[in-house]
């Protein structure tokens, strides 16, 4: 069993509340937030992954998986120039290919943080922009969102203040790969509903991307904004929700034109925000079916296996139909005819 898969005998607790449990993560009984019904019920320092830190852990105690922090980037997107983030760096010793998380202006929600600690574990350098705490952002850009989807037939990713946060996310991605122990040739984008469309948006500026991500988008304007993604591209949604659906139909009419393939995972019976583990719609085989398809198609674009190594040279050998006949002496065969002798010779 998994160290997220724990469960507290806490029957009455809310989501959003403080109780004494088990951290999740670390394993200590303390204070711990309820971020889930289900799951993660994680201390706020151990969320942060600061436990293996700690002076009293015995020698020889494996450093975790990934490390956790909060950083700030430059941004002109955010009325104060800069916009906090949380970062998740795998601890291995390697340059990390490197995902960023575009949640839309409900901030790092359960889905998110879901899939930021699964493509920590996997290795992958994860950044989660923080949306609630950026200065100059807030509930406005969401309704512009819904106004846009609803009224206008899709999300417009390139006027207004759904272009500011494409803006704040490119900014966002340019500081990931700046930083230390990652891999710049190897990044990838990925988001959820109205983050997902968002993912759409910078991922048509960007062509320095290895691959896209998105689970349930929500239609775009322009609608073929797609034909100008230059990276391997990863749908996932529902079958039964139907304005993901109409982004899946946006983008299959121009993957004829599109330069690099576009992949379409259906997940049969669910619905929007299938992902959210505190939403109706969650459900732990679908979600879990579509975070397997997630994982494995970001590995295969920013993780491939290493080329095999050439094949041994292989022996010439008498029996290659290639090789030169040679034709043995028979046995007691004299030797070979001497040279001619020079005339009176004895």
């Amino acid at each position: 069993m998994r160290d997220d898969d724990r469960m507290l005998d806490l029957p009455a607790a809310e989501f959003g509340s403080g109780v004494i449990g088990v951290c999740d993560i670390c394993g200590t009984r303390q204070a711990v937030i309820v971020l889930s019904k289900e799951r993660f019920k994680l201390c706020v320092i151990d969320f942060l992954n600061k436990t293996w830190l700690k002076t009293e852990k015995k020698p020889g105690v494996p450093a975790p998986l990934y490390r956790s922090d909060r950083v700030w980037f430059e941004t002109q997107a955010a009325a104060s120039g800069k916009a906090p983030a949380i970062v998740l760096s795998p601890t291995k010793i390697v340059r990390h290919p490197v995902v960023l998380i575009t949640p839309d202006t409900f901030g790092l929600t359960t889905t998110l943080l879901d899939g930021a600690i699964r493509f920590a574990r996997e290795g992958f350098e994860v950044l989660l922009p923080d949306l609630l705490k950026t200065s100059g952002v807030g509930g406005l850009h969401h309704a512009a969102m819904r106004a846009s989807g609803s009224l206008r037939g899709g999300v417009s990713v390139e006027t207004g203040r759904t272009a500011r946060l494409v803006a704040l996310y490119g900014d966002a991605l340019a500081y990931l790969r700046g930083r230390e122990m990652v891999d710049t040739s190897k990044s990838a984008v990925f988001g959820t509903s109205y983050g997902a469309t968002l993912a759409l948006g910078l991922a048509a500026r960007d062509t320095r991307l290895a691959a896209v991500a998105l689970a349930y988008p929500m239609p775009v304007r322009p609608p073929d904004l797609g034909r100008l993604v230059s990276a391997p591209l990863l749908y996932v949604g529902g079958s039964q929700d139907r304005a993901a659906s109409r982004a899946r139909g946006q983008l299959a009419a121009v993957a004829a034109d599109a330069k690099v393939p576009f992949q379409y995972v259906e997940i049969s019976g669910a619905r929007h925000d299938f992902l959210s583990r505190d939403l109706p719609a969650y459900d732990l085989a679908r979600a879990e079916a579509a975070w397997a398809r997630i994982l494995g198609f970001l590995k295969q674009q920013l993780m491939p296996p290493p080329p095999r190594p050439p094949p041994p040279p292989v022996k010439e050998s008498s029996t290659d139909p290639l090789a030169p006949k040679v034709k043995a002496p028979a046995i007691g065969a004299s030797a070979p005819a001497a040279a001619a002798r020079p005339a009176g010779a004895g």
